[in-house]
């Protein structure tokens, strides 16, 4: 293992043992494998149901801002009360000028709220924005 019974120069033998290495990359692994979809949170929206195309989107530059039937306000997983939406969206707008949001509104949510959220994006300087549904239409 770590050194050389025989041989020419009769030395040490220094050879780098992996096989602990593989062993704690490999408890990693599957700790990682277990804990990450348990990871994954968010809020309980019930979304309205319409009939329309799905948008291409990379989900990775998704910026979604939803409002709850009791009424809690979130930027992707964060929430935020209706003072802090305003400068946070702000400050989206100005350091990604492209940025799209989404607007993901419970079916309860009074429409009055979901075109507040909308005026909110406008005045922020979001140019951009979408509106997220259920497919297909409720029967």
């Amino acid at each position: 293992m770590g050194m050389s019974t025989g041989g020419d120069s009769g030395g040490m033998m220094s050879e780098i043992n992996v096989t602990p290495f593989v062993d704690v990359m490999l408890v990693l692994l599957i700790i990682f494998m277990v804990t990450a979809p348990m990871m994954t949170t968010g809020m309980q929206v019930e979304l309205p149901h319409a009939d329309a195309p799905a948008l291409p989107t990379d989900p990775d530059d998704q910026l979604v801002l939803s409002v709850t039937a009791d009424g809690k306000y979130y930027i992707n997983e964060h929430e935020f009360t209706i003072d802090e939406l305003g400068p946070k969206l702000e400050a989206i707008a100005r350091n990604n000028p492209d940025q799209d949001v989404f607007l993901k509104a419970d079916g309860q949510v009074p429409y009055e709220k979901v075109a507040q959220l909308l005026a909110m994006c406008t005045q922020a300087g979001i140019a951009r924005m979408g509106m997220v549904t259920q497919p297909g239409s409720e029967g």
